[in-house]
């Protein structure tokens, strides 16, 4: 049913900041709501975008409502039904097919968002959105994952606080050197930070297990593949770092962002959307490199969230939404959010300007984009809960990794045999 398109492409568009002619002016005030989960920079960066958009369409009125995560996806699932909430949503990729066939969307005019500008002027993973030929959601930005280093922390271990690792190999040595215990032999400070919940699974599903030979799905998206040897020897390496290399605990000062923040772990693996939150972070003296390779092989995970207008927004409302939507899609809207939330723009042109690919921060992950996989999720949520109870039977139930990877492979590949 998708027009689905994994590999991010490099092949750029044009750099319009619009995408057709914008809607009609309304002459009657209309007041609509833009729901959205609860992250600080996510929310400093609409509240700007809201305040702009206003100004310019004073008819309008963009009622701003945050949402905790963890219940974020079953309050709109209860709100909009009810004929309640919000008019244009903001929703992670992998929920559409989830978000469809509870019928809580509708298509993007054609008029408007013209599928092959689309096509043309976006990341080619935003073709995940497009279904029988109709956009149903567009993305303000989108993100992969780098690998963040303290300085200060390589500094103290002997270490060039310029030179991060580049393989696989010298991340465990990197690690090593880094990791602080105390007399009782106590975690006091992380070689490197993980965290499944986290974005830990995406470096293993779409990273480690490719860069080791294997793959996590095969190419259509119906078949588990990753009890291979290959994936077996991606996942241990990863569980190994606590298991056998003892640089870093599951749950140390409760997440990896915690302790990276604290200043009490040398490495982790996240998200360009972390930058915004680190660069507020005093005394926190970090960088950003590109995910270490592996025997010459480097592989990551692309993602983002999209804007959608919900089955709620009828008339002048849909109209009001319609409008909204142009606008936080445009280049000056993407400009915004990556000075505000870190991500990376939706528009290719755009993202690979010099300012952009060369930047210290945003370059690592703009090139990540270059070989990064966006998975085809059927149910991201129980889909990420296979993959961290798979961890947790390696690392707290000492389990074999063959042999949790196979009761994750059974689990998942009854997600994936729902798929129509």
């Amino acid at each position: 049913m998708l027009g689905r398109r994994n590999l991010l492409g490099v092949a750029v568009g044009t750099a319009a900041g619009t995408i057709l002619a914008t809607a009609p002016a309304r002459a009657q005030p209309v007041e609509i709501e833009y729901w959205q989960y609860t992250f600080k920079e996510r929310v400093e960066a609409m509240d700007e975008l809201i305040k702009r958009f206003q100004a310019a369409n004073p008819d309008i009125t963009v009622r701003h409502v945050t949402v905790p995560y963890d219940n974020y996806r079953t309050r709109i699932a209860a709100a909009v039904p009810a004929g309640e909430g919000p008019d244009v949503v903001q929703l992670y990729y992998g929920w559409l097919d989830a978000f469809m066939q509870a019928k809580l969307l509708q298509p993007l005019p054609k008029t408007v968002f013209d599928p092959a500008t689309i096509d043309r002027e976006f990341f080619p993973i935003v073709g995940n959105m497009k279904i029988d030929g109709a956009y149903y959601a567009l993305p303000t930005a989108v993100r992969a994952l780098a690998l963040f280093w303290n300085k200060k922390l390589f500094k103290e271990a002997g270490l060039d606080p310029q030179k991060p690792p580049a393989t696989l190999e010298e991340l465990i040595t990197v690690a090593k050197a880094t990791t602080k215990r105390d007399g009782s032999g106590n975690m006091v400070s992380e070689g490197i930070a993980l965290d499944v919940a986290g974005q830990d699974l995406h470096w293993i599903r779409e990273g480690l297990i490719r860069q080791f030979g294997g793959a996590p799905f095969s190419p259509d998206g119906r078949k588990v593949t990753y009890t291979t040897p290959e994936a077996v020897a991606g996942v241990t390496w990863y569980t190994n770092l606590v298991t056998q290399e003892k640089v870093s605990e599951m749950g140390f000062m409760t997440d990896q962002v915690t302790a990276f923040k604290a200043g009490r772990a040398a490495l982790t693996v996240d998200g360009s959307f972390r930058l915004g939150a680190f660069d507020t972070q005093r005394g926190l003296d970090y960088a950003v490199t590109e995910l270490p390779a592996y025997n010459g092989k480097r592989s990551n995970f692309a993602s983002y969230w999209v804007n959608g207008i919900t089955s709620k927004a009828k008339g002048p409302k849909f109209d009001a939404a319609v409008k909204f939507l142009q606008f936080v899609t445009t280049e000056e809207a993407m400009k915004l959010w990556m000075e505000k939330v870190g991500e990376l723009p939706a528009r290719v042109a755009l993202a690979h300007t010099d300012a952009v690919k060369n930047h210290p921060k945003y370059g690592p992950f703009v090139r990540g984009l270059d070989y990064a996989v966006a998975t085809d999720f059927v149910d991201e949520s129980a889909q990420r809960k296979i993959m961290m109870d798979m961890v947790d039977r390696v690392v707290i139930q000492k389990m074999p990794v063959a042999q949790s990877l196979a009761i994750a492979a059974t689990e998942e590949q009854k997600i994936l045999d729902t798929r129509k």
